[in-house]
């Protein structure tokens, strides 16, 4: 493998992704490297449902979602810096495994440093799994991290 350079870690900000983030840390300041954290915002879609819910709640709620979601990519931005290592933030919309992988091509890195659930049986089978995803799809090594 040649010298890693830009490493990209997709976060959810779970148990899993804070031991993927250390890894992704540990190997930035090792390799010099710069270190892209993303976050993906899931589209908020309205419901068929009982009651009317207005554009304005639904937008108050992405909002918010992305409000908060920011502030977390920024602590673990300023994380990764207290370490010395060169990092930014990248907040998302869409589809977490499709634009983790696009990002990763676009930033050109040289390695995804992702956390996994470890769900196994029907778990995996319902809910799937955005890391398996990425390791089939990306044009990079994926590291993944199981979380504890």
């Amino acid at each position: 493998m040649s010298r890693i350079r830009r490493i990209l870690h997709p976060s959810d900000f779970s148990r899993a992704s804070a031991a993927a983030f250390t890894k992704a840390v540990e190997l930035a300041a090792t390799n010099r490297a710069e270190l892209f954290v993303v976050h993906v915002l899931r589209l908020v879609m309205p419901m068929a449902g009982e009651g009317y819910v207005s554009p304005a709640i639904y937008h108050q709620i992405e909002t918010t979602a992305r409000t908060q979601a920011q502030k977390q990519l920024d602590a673990l931005v300023a994380k990764a810096k207290k370490s010395r290592v060169r990092a930014q933030s990248l907040l998302v919309e869409g589809l977490a495994d499709v634009e983790i992988t696009r990002l990763a091509k676009s930033k050109r890195a040289d390695l995804v440093v992702i956390g996994t659930h470890g769900r196994t049986g029907l778990a995996k089978f319902f809910l799937g799994s955005v890391a398996s995803r990425v390791v089939a799809t990306a044009h990079c090594p994926v590291l993944t991290v199981r979380g504890k």
